[in-house]
C-alpha cells in the first residue's frame, strides 16, 4: 500500500500494558497508514499529552505541542485505567476534542456503556483486527472538523442547521447528522488544508 506524499498521516496514540497488544496494535495501525506512537500505560500517555495525573496542562518536556489525531487505548491497566485516561482527556479543554476508542478483551455491557456516555466514541473487543482500524477515519476526520470549526464561520452556519434538528430526532439519526454536518463543514472549508 502506498501513500501519495500529500495525503495526510494521522497520528494515533496506542496505549496498552500488554507489549503483545502493543506491538499489534502498532502494526495494525501502521499497516492503516496512520503514525503510531504507542506507551505502556496512562501515566505515560497523561505525559505524553502534557496532562498532569491531576488533569492540569502541562507542557511536554520533549516537544512544544502534541498532534494527535486518536488515541486508543486498552480499558484493564494497572494504576489507572483506559476509562480514567478517557475521563482525563474529555476534561480537559486543550484535548477534550480528541477521539478515543476503548478496547477490550472483555464484553462487559456496563463498561462499554459507562465508556461511551462518558465521550469514547468506539469500543472494540480483543482481538483488534484490521477492520476494526477501518472504523477509526471517519472518528479522526470528525475530531479534525471540529478543530477547523472553532476557526471558520461554516461552523456557526451548520452549528444552527443542527440545533433546528436537536430534540425532535431519534439519537441514532442526529448521530448521523451530525457526522454529515462534520463532513460538509470539513470539505466546505477554505481555510483548512489537511
Amino acid at each position: 500500500m502506498t501513500i501519495a506524499a500529500d495525503a495526510p498521516r494521522f497520528h494515533v496514540l496506542a496505549v496498552d500494558d500488554s507489549i503483545t497488544d502493543r506491538k499489534l496494535i502498532e502494526r495494525l495501525l501502521k499497516t492503516s497508514s496512520y503514525q503510531v506512537t504507542v506507551v505502556d500505560s496512562v501515566s505515560k500517555a497523561l505525559q505524553f499529552l502534557g496532562l498532569l495525573e491531576d488533569g492540569t496542562t502541562a507542557t511536554p518536556p520533549d516537544q512544544k505541542e502534541v498532534d494527535v489525531n486518536l488515541i486508543i487505548t486498552d480499558y484493564c491497566m494497572p494504576e489507572m485505567t483506559g476509562y480514567d485516561l478517557l475521563k482525563k482527556i474529555k476534561e480537559s479543554s486543550l484535548l477534550k476534542d480528541i477521539p478515543v476508542v476503548i478496547m477490550s478483551s472483555e464484553n462487559v455491557p456496563s463498561r462499554i456503556n459507562r465508556c461511551l456516555e462518558e465521550g469514547a466514541d468506539e469500543f472494540f473487543l480483543k482481538p483488534v483486527q484490521l477492520s476494526d482500524m477501518k472504523k477509526l477515519r471517519p472518528h479522526i476526520l470528525k475530531g479534525k472538523s471540529m478543530d477547523c470549526n472553532e476557526s471558520t464561520s461554516t461552523a456557526s452556519s451548520s452549528s444552527k442547521k443542527k440545533s433546528s434538528n436537536e430534540g425532535i430526532l431519534p439519537e441514532w439519526t442526529k448521530t448521523r447528522l451530525n457526522l454529515a454536518w462534520s463532513f460538509l463543514s470539513y470539505f466546505s472549508s477554505s481555510t483548512c488544508n489537511y
